[in-house]
């Protein structure tokens, strides 16, 4: 009797937090030739209004002020269903209280379905269509 107790409990706990993580769709960025040693994952999932949270987490990236030629701010970019870039926001990199490591991230809420998320470094950070190289991205969801 101790051992099917188990089971369905085991069973529950599965059916429970399945349906939260099936929702949300988690993709790692490609690595870098730019920042080689940056590491993220973007995660998308939809909200109880029908509109997409987009979370980005990134470690290791360096201040856009380092690279070369330096840069004002990295710019994350999502690729519409209409195959068109669509600058989402500023991502801001800093380090946490008695560490080294650079951590970035980012959240917004889009109506619009992301097919691809990517970040470049920009001079400035309203333009609406990038001409410089691409810093980080995803494959399509």
């Amino acid at each position: 009797m101790k051992r099917i107790n188990t089971i369905l409990l085991l069973l529950a706990a599965v059916i429970i937090i399945f349906p939260m993580n099936a929702c949300a769709q988690r993709v790692k960025f490609s690595k870098s030739a730019i920042v080689p040693a940056a590491e993220g994952t973007v995660k998308v999932r939809k909200d109880k209004n029908n509109n997409y949270l987009i979370k980005v987490n990134i470690d290791n990236l360096a201040a856009p002020e380092r690279l070369s030629p330096p840069r004002q701010a990295y710019v994350i970019w999502m690729i519409t269903e209409e195959n068109m870039p669509k600058n989402i926001g500023k991502i801001k990199v800093s380090s946490k209280f008695l560490s080294t490591k650079l951590k970035a991230s980012f959240e917004t809420v889009s109506s619009i379905k992301p097919l691809r998320i990517f970040i470049t470094a920009e001079n400035d950070p309203s333009v609406q269509y990038s001409d410089y190289d691409v810093i980080m991205t995803t494959n399509n969801f």
